[in-house]
Formats: structure tokens, sequence, C-alpha cells
């Protein structure tokens, strides 16, 4: 598609003017006296200026081997998140433009649109994604999974054209992939945690993993020329996404930006881990209930009997 290739330069350069068009919003608010007219101007344009100078400032300091982490969410801040002053700024960016669109597209997308309609359409995507999920499981491998999402694609696409999913009920259950976990399967790390401007949440490694799994979309084929309905329907895609967020979005409390970056991390290393047959819980500190031996109590010693 003639226009993907501009896509992701497009997109970095709109996360790194995304602060200032955001605290501009913030600044003109403000009004200005007459008498002040020159100083405020001044003020403004300093004050427009110096969260993202500020940030650029900070990342001097980050070197090579600071990008080359393996990020994990008990890690020191310093140390999983090095980027954390511009990430911050494309997360406040993210966070304005989630308030202000596509939070709003999302209630009325669940809002208008019945269940049943919203579930066969996520289905439909899912099934579509199968594919994939197989190729990245070969990649891992894992042929008896891959065999199984296999089996799935075929079932459901032959039934209910990918609509529905009666492979579930056969056994089959899914489990999706991205080229991201592929790698992070063969131990290679993630660096340090990035924020994307619209995307959100990720790595470099995970960033990579997504210019390879947007190329292995059949979307992506299926439209091949007709760059308005793959937009549009990429756009689809993140609203229902988003809807599905609307339900758990008030758990967040204190600094989201942490509790999104903690979750994201953890999320990730738990699925990597369970594809290497690791045993979940081992990621987990568990209390020890268990009651010490010394702790029993002792039965009481009649006093008139010696």
């Amino acid at each position: 598609m003639r226009h993907t290739r501009f896509f992701w330069a497009s997109l970095f350069s709109f996360g790194l003017i995304a602060p200032v068009f955001a605290n501009d919003s913030l600044d003109n608010s403000e009004s200005s006296t007459p008498t002040d007219l020159e100083f405020s101007s001044t003020q403004q344009i300093q004050s427009v200026q110096h969260p993202r100078l500020e940030a650029l400032k900070e990342l001097k300091n980050v070197t090579a081997k600071d990008l080359k982490v393996n990020a994990n969410a008990t890690q020191p801040e310093s140390q999983k998140d090095p980027l954390q002053p511009l990430n911050r700024q494309i997360f406040a960016f993210n966070d304005v433009l989630d308030r202000h669109l596509a939070r709003p597209l999302a209630v009325q997308y669940k809002n208008k649109v019945p269940t049943d309609v919203r579930g066969s359409y996520r289905q439909f995507r899912k099934n579509l994604g199968e594919p994939w999920n197989v190729v990245n499981q070969l990649i891992q491998g894992r042929p008896l999974r891959a065999a199984e999402s296999l089996g799935r694609f075929t079932i459901n696409t032959l039934t209910t054209l990918g609509f529905a999913d009666p492979a579930r009920r056969l056994g089959l259950s899914t489990e999706e992939e991205n080229f991201g976990t592929t790698l992070g399967y063969y131990g290679i790390p993630s660096g340090a945690y990035l924020v994307l401007p619209v995307f959100g949440p990720s790595t470099f490694r995970d960033t990579a993993g997504l210019v390879v799994d947007g190329q292995a979309r059949p979307q992506k084929y299926l439209l091949e020329d007709h760059d308005g309905l793959y937009w549009a329907e990429q756009s689809l895609r993140g609203i229902d996404a988003r809807s599905q967020l609307l339900d758990i979005e008030d758990v967040l409390q204190g600094d989201k930006y942490a509790a999104i970056r903690d979750i994201y991390l953890q999320r990730k290393n738990f699925a990597i881990a369970e594809k290497k047959g690791l045993d979940p819980e081992t990621m987990f500190i568990e209390d020890d209930l268990d009651t010490p031996e010394d702790e029993v109590p002792q039965q009481d010693v009649d006093p008139t009997t010696k």
C-alpha cells in the first residue's frame, strides 16, 4: 500500500511535536492583559517550549547501553524506562487524544452497536489473524500449537466464515501471537520501554515486531487498492479495542503512566514465560500461610498434677 511507508515516519514526527500543541492549548486558555502583552507573549513561547526542551535535555544522559535493557516491571525506573521524560510527553498527548476523540467514539460505538454485532466483528478479525498465529508458533518451534491454530482457522472459516467460534466448543482454544513476542521467546532483549504516539505502550523490540505484524495483516493485501477502506477498518479496530477498556479504566489510580507501563511489561513477560513452558506461579511472590510448627498451641497442664 503506497501510503504505508510514510505512516511510521509521520507518526514519529507527530509524537515529537504533539507535546507542543498540548501545551499550547493549555496556555491559550489563560487570558493576558493589554499592559503585559509583550511579556505574556514571551512567557507563552517559553512555556510552550519548556516541557519538551527539558525532556530532551534529560535524554542526553541516555546511553546505548541503557537502551539494550531487557525491561521488566520489577526493575528500577531508571533501568526499565530511561526514556521516561519523552515517554511522558507522548503519553500526555495520547491521553488528550483519548479523552477528546477515542473514548467518546468508543462510548458511542458500545451504546449504538449491538453486543452480538460487536462480538461477531471481533471474532472475524481474530480469525483473520489465525494464519499469522500459525506462522509465529512454527517459528517458536511449537508445531502442535500451530496445528491447533490452523485447525481453528479451518473450522471457523468453513462453518461460519469466521464470525463465530465453533472450534472453541471442540476444545481448540485460541492463542494470539505477535512477532515481538516471538522475538522475546528466543531471548532477544526488549529494549527500553517506549510510548508510541496513538499506539501507546511498547518497547524497542515490540515496535519492530509491530512493523512486521502490520505487513502480515490479510487486510493489507485484500484492500491493496482501497486505501480509504483499509484505514477505515483500522480505525474501527482501534475503536473496538478501546470500547473493551471502558469497564476497567477506573481501576487505574494514582500515576496512570507508571501503572500502565508496569502492567504492559508484566503481561508481556508473563506471555513469553508461559509459551516457554515456565510455571507462571514462579513470577509472583506468594505469602506463606502455613502455620510454623513452633506456633502449635501446647496442651494445658493441670496445675494440680505434678
